[in-house]
């Protein structure tokens, strides 16, 4: 345990005695007394925490709902060894279908009606966005959002709010260095979601081939309503790009990945973003046609050989079964959502009050923690400044029906300095 920690072990009995003879303001907040004094401990108890997340379970991005299921099975696996220090984690799942007002109606009614402690992982650019201008007015902490967006690490106004996953920036960086090595005179075509995901991305693209002789010959986006994308693939074609850099959410980056597939007349290295790169997007194309594939990753891949012994997984796999198994094991989403959830709970453990404060103050001061599914050699660290938890990633490529890892990992911090300051409203 990190020197100067305090175990939430010794505040329980406190906690009692906080929580009895806290008061409650209009509002109907728990506010602390004794030595917390001031803090708010609102969904938080000495037997229980309850947590509120917000996914798109239906709708265009509804493939994301296999995160929910992932965090869901790892709360569960620690309820029942016990919960974190007697605490059970109470996690509330709420649908917004990928629209942003309807993102912030179940932040509201989490935060209001169902008394949470914390929203973990809106999941999302725009909801998240949305989600967070009414988690910094009820200081209410938005912690590990599924979105790598810079400005969740970047925008240090808002620091209710953090992000997980390697931003966007970062991951454009890997693929931007992979392709001044390996293809340096490559021209780059994209296909990019029109949102803020989507042009934080091709921005930080832009930004990292700079100075390079990699081009950027064309860039077409599409909107989240569109019926498909072979529209948008077959002008791209036209561009005669040797590289496609496909930056879109799982329902139209299988699209894409279809559409190249039956180009016979256009044949480019197809570079998938992170959050596409998934069995529920590559199995229905067909392993055999999305062959040499290339992505970035920063999670071990369940059913890979290199993890056959390793006791993360194996947990994992054993929790899954029992919790959730409805889910697929080897859906990177429902990994992430583990992982997320484990590192939830490692904030948890460090929190030196019951109160909402203190986990914006251990949210934000990790250092170089370990979690189990997790690439070796990276881990996740932050500070006060710093709202980039992982900014390591590893480039991966489609061999069978398996991501196979090349080189070695990229640790962005170090290689390219830190992602720019950005402009937030």
């Amino acid at each position: 345990m990190r020197a100067g920690v305090v175990p939430l072990a010794r505040c329980l009995a406190a906690s009692l005695v906080l929580l009895a003879s806290g008061c409650r303001p209009a509002s109907g907040e728990v506010t602390l007394t004794g030595g917390c004094a001031g803090q708010v401990g609102t969904g938080i108890t000495a037997e229980s925490v309850r947590v509120g997340g917000i996914y798109p379970l239906s709708g265009p991005a509804s493939a994301y709902a296999a995160v929910a299921q992932g965090a869901r099975a790892y709360f569960d696996h620690v309820n029942a060894r016990g919960g974190v220090e007697g605490r059970r984690i109470e996690f509330l799942v709420r649908d917004d279908a990928y629209q942003p007002a309807r993102a912030v109606e179940e932040a509201r009614r989490l935060v209001l009606h169902d008394r949470v402690f914390a929203l973990f992982q809106t999941l999302g650019t725009p909801s998240t966005a949305a989600v967070r201008e009414y988690a910094d007015r009820w200081r209410v902490p938005q912690v590990f959002v599924a979105t790598g967006a810079t400005q969740w690490g970047s925008d240090t106004r808002r620091p209710w709010t953090i992000g997980f996953q390697p931003s966007y920036v970062a991951e454009a960086r890997v693929y931007a260095r992979y392709l001044a090595k390996a293809r340096p005179e490559a021209r780059v075509a994209v296909l990019y979601q029109n949102d803020d995901f989507g042009h934080d991305l091709l921005d930080g693209f832009r930004q990292a081939i700079a100075g390079t002789s990699v081009r950027l010959v064309a860039a077409l986006s599409y909107e989240v309503t569109d019926p498909s994308v072979q529209g948008q693939l077959a002008n791209l074609a036209a561009s005669r790009a040797d590289v496609l850099l496909n930056v879109s959410t799982p329902k139209f980056a299988a699209q894409a990945l279809a559409t190249d597939a039956a180009m016979t007349g256009w044949n480019p290295l197809h570079i998938v973003n992170g959050v596409a790169a998934s069995p529920a997007v590559l199995k229905p194309v067909g392993y055999d046609k999305v062959q040499g594939i290339v992505t970035a990753g920063f999670q071990k891949e369940p059913g890979a050989p290199d993890w056959a012994d390793d006791p993360g997984m194996h947990t994992y796999l054993a929790a899954l079964a029992r919790h959730a198994p409805e889910a697929d094991p080897a859906g990177q989403q429902v990994v992430f959502g583990w992982t997320a959830a484990q590192a939830f709970v490692k904030v948890l453990e460090r929190m030196r009050c019951p109160s909402r404060e203190a986990m914006r103050a251990a949210m934000r001061s990790l250092s170089d923690v370990e979690l189990d599914l997790l690439l070796p050699g990276i881990t996740l660290s932050t500070g006060p400044d710093d709202g980039f938890p992982i900014e390591s990633m590893q480039l991966t490529r489609l061999e069978g029906n398996r991501w196979v890892r090349f080189g070695k990992v990229i640790d962005t911090r170090a290689e390219f300095g830190p992602v720019p300051p950005q402009d937030h409203p």
